[in-house]
């Protein structure tokens, strides 16, 4: 089971995520599902829906690259790499036309072969430095000095 689960995982981010195709999500994760999230929980496949989509429309561009997988009985680890340019709001922040990158480790749990539950930590803080939209380390000293 678990080289499925990882393979569920890899379909998800090249056909969700890299290609914009919403309708992947009813196939891979259960009606129940929940993602934590530092921006908060998504729930369901109508959530994860909005959520790509929502992520695509700010990053037209984007695309999603496994870095390393790993999964062990029900749960599959996987960090990942996505990139794009900012050309539409993002979490309310209007377009800033830079290209960005962010890194993240979700941890996915599996029942009957599709997603219930996923924990992500992803860099928020990196990508909002990379967009201009917070002042990374010594920026802000630099600019009051």
């Amino acid at each position: 089971m678990s080289e499925q689960n990882k393979a569920v995982i890899r379909r998800g981010i090249e056909e969700v995520y890299n290609q914009g195709n919403l309708d992947t999500v009813d196939e891979l994760v259960s009606s129940d599902f929940v993602a934590h999230m530092s921006s908060g929980d998504v729930q369901g496949p109508e959530g994860m829906k909005q959520f790509a989509a929502s992520l695509r429309e700010a990053f037209p561009d984007l695309q999603v690259t496994i870095e390393d997988q790993f999964a062990d009985g029900d749960m599959v680890v996987t960090r990942w790499t996505a990139r794009g340019t900012h050309t539409g709001t993002f979490n309310g922040i209007p377009a800033t036309g830079r290209t960005g990158a962010v890194t993240a480790i979700d941890i996915d749990r599996f029942v009957d072969g599709k997603a219930v539950e996923c924990w992500s930590n992803t860099d928020d803080l990196g990508l909002l430095q990379q967009l201009g939209v917070v002042p990374a380390p010594g920026e802000a000293q630099a600019a009051a000095g």
